[in-house]
């Protein structure tokens, strides 16, 4: 497979997950952010059996080697969904795409403190840089005169969903020098899936059909969305296609224009492209310097 069509499948998965999020968010004022999960998760697990049937990976692809690991990985992975979804009720699609950037600057940290991974001088001015771009998208939405609970909530859920999200991306640093990255993603689904019934308790609902096409669609495009996640760092360097993971704001701004009517304030976008260029910044040096431990292998993915 060529870089370009690695690019091409990372682009359409980028779009893919935005619209998953959007679907979320359409939803989010009649159906509990667990019942969400529920959808999102069980949904993908049909389309992930799907594709190993395709492959032919069907006998070995959900091989498990610790499945304490795995079950690790689905508590922190379902708890960072949850937040996340959380928050696409109470923000605006662009603010929370934005927000949940501060998750690579974060990875970077936790690998330092966690893995004992070092931090060069460059790397760790430009994650300082990063977080400053969170910190001015984060001004105007925490202004005394322009707050409320509901976006106070809405920011803490998606900062704790980038914690998480940050968290999981090293415990799956570690997975992956034993486990496939097939029975990650699968096994992750259906965890998240058994975990969310666990909020049955506090209230689901019975969705209206349309409702319920958007909950059942959110599930089979973010199962779509992950295989061609997956299938483009099986052919392409993970350096070469991490900044289009940034392509995203741009999607995000255009869908809730257009669906929600939300337009980004001008912090929005400074802090989105100062977010941008700190993580480019970190993937070129990273680049220039040979390092090769995010070098995709035999379809790994950073988000597993």
């Amino acid at each position: 497979m060529s870089p370009l069509r690695g690019i091409a499948l990372k682009l359409t998965s980028v779009v893919l997950f935005v619209i998953m999020s959007a679907m979320i968010k359409a939803v989010s004022d009649e159906v509990p952010t667990g019942e969400s999960v529920f959808f999102r998760s069980f949904f993908a697990m049909p389309v992930i059996i799907a594709w190993l049937v395709w492959t032919g990976k069907m006998k070995t692809g959900l091989k498990v080697a610790s499945p304490m690991a795995h079950f690790l990985r689905g508590i922190v992975g379902g708890a960072a969904m949850g937040f996340g979804f959380a928050a696409l009720g109470l923000l605006p699609l662009p603010e929370v795409t934005a927000l949940d950037y501060a998750a690579p600057p974060l990875t970077v940290i936790f690998a330092a403190l966690l893995l004992g991974e070092k931090i060069r001088l460059f790397r760790i001015s430009a994650v300082f840089v990063g977080l400053l771009g969170v910190m001015v998208i984060m001004l105007p939405l925490l202004t005394v005169k322009e707050a409320s609970p509901a976006v106070l909530w809405g920011v803490g859920f998606v900062l704790t969903s980038a914690v998480l999200r940050a968290l999981v991306q090293i415990h799956i640093r570690r997975m992956v020098q034993t486990e496939q990255t097939s029975a990650i993603v699968f096994f992750f689904s259906l965890t998240t899936t058994l975990l969310s019934l666990l909020s049955i308790p506090f209230g689901w609902v019975m969705p209206e059909p349309q409702t319920l096409a958007l909950l059942i669609g959110a599930g089979l495009i973010g199962g779509v969305a992950q295989i061609f996640l997956t299938s483009a760092y099986k052919g392409a360097e993970a350096a070469l296609l991490a900044p289009f993971d940034y392509a995203s704001i741009l999607f995000a701004i255009l869908i809730g224009y257009v669906v929600f009517d939300e337009v980004p304030t001008g912090l929005t976008l400074l802090g989105s492209a100062i977010i941008i260029a700190s993580g480019i910044a970190i993937i070129l040096r990273e680049r220039a310097l040979g390092l090769k431990r995010f070098k995709a292998r035999g379809g790994m993915t950073p988000q597993g």
